[in-house]
């Protein structure tokens, strides 16, 4: 069978110049799994690749959507599926690029079929939400699905919404759904994990912060400000922005809480990749170690 290359690590770790390495090295495109990079319209605050470093690899899921859009990573998954299908037609390796685990593990592993939910049921139950409030949609949420009521994060409306959405389209409790079973794919995967000691990753993410600010994060976030109720806009490096412009802080506390905000992100990656036994960790300077191990593990 083919091979997926998984390039994976916390933000600002440096995934982009070892995938360049190996996709040149091994003349296969690179398929993002970056939930951000996604958005067409977020350039600067998603560290997406360059102009530059675009041409040195065919690149997907780079700039394919609009923050307008409602993506997901269900929708991810039948989307990468259908196209690693595609590609593999051509190629006997592709690299799945990114940090944004449940997308790493929508492909890797696969979700469970969860049905579609239609812009009326969403509609209806972020209205019920906003006259009702959050009480009343867990009580809801008990009396359709008592299972999944007593695992979820009550506070978090948003998982309680997702539920309740599921519930109405399908008719069945959101638990009955989720089998958590990981589904077959038709190619091996071979994940590579990248990491830096812990002081020395924290200084990347804080320049990198800087340098953003410098390519000018601010006057492109400004642009969206009118937008921050938007999900692809809840996101580092734009909310602290928007909470800036709201009144709550200065621009200087606002960029500081996009470092400290990104280092937490970088945490709680790790939290989730360092449960993953099948990933191969490497430091991201050990390019030849990295080439080397790749090169035995392919067919």
């Amino acid at each position: 069978m083919p091979t997926l290359i998984v390039i994976l690590g916390p933000t600002g770790v440096g995934k982009t110049n070892i995938s360049l390495q190996l996709a040149e090295k091994f003349a296969c495109p690179i398929v993002s799994s970056d939930s951000r990079q996604f958005y067409r319209e977020l350039k600067i605050g998603t560290a997406a690749p360059t102009p530059e470093e675009l041409a040195r690899a065919k690149h997907y899921f780079i700039g394919t959507h609009s923050i307008f859009d409602e993506y997901n990573a269900g929708q991810y998954e039948i989307d990468a599926i259908n196209l690693l299908d595609e590609l593999f037609q051509k190629h006997e390796a592709i690299l799945l690029v990114g940090g944004s685990m449940m997308y790493i593990d929508a492909v890797c592993k696969g979700f469970d079929d969860i049905p579609t939910i239609s812009p009326e049921v969403r509609d209806f139950w972020q209205k019920v939400y906003s006259e009702k409030g959050l009480e009343f949609i867990q009580n809801e949420l008990k009396r359709l699905d008592e299972k999944h009521y007593q695992k979820v994060d009550l506070k978090n409306h948003k998982r309680v919404l997702h539920a309740l959405e599921v519930c109405t389209m399908s008719g069945k409790p959101y638990s009955e759904l989720r089998t958590g079973k990981r589904k077959k794919r038709n190619f091996n995967i071979l994940k590579i994990g990248l990491n830096r000691p812990r002081p020395e990753l924290y200084e990347r993410i804080n320049l990198r912060v800087d340098k953003m600010v410098k390519d000018g994060l601010i006057e492109e976030a400004l642009q969206f400000y009118p937008h921050k109720h938007l999900n692809a806009l809840n996101t580092v490096g734009y909310k602290e922005l928007f909470a800036h412009w709201d009144g709550e802080y200065d621009l200087e506390f606002a960029i500081n809480l996009i470092k400290r905000n990104s280092r937490r992100y970088a945490k709680r990656q790790l939290t989730w990749f360092n449960r993953d036994k099948e990933i191969n960790w490497f430091h991201p300077d050990d390019e030849d170690l990295i080439i080397q191990f790749v090169t035995k593990k392919l067919p």
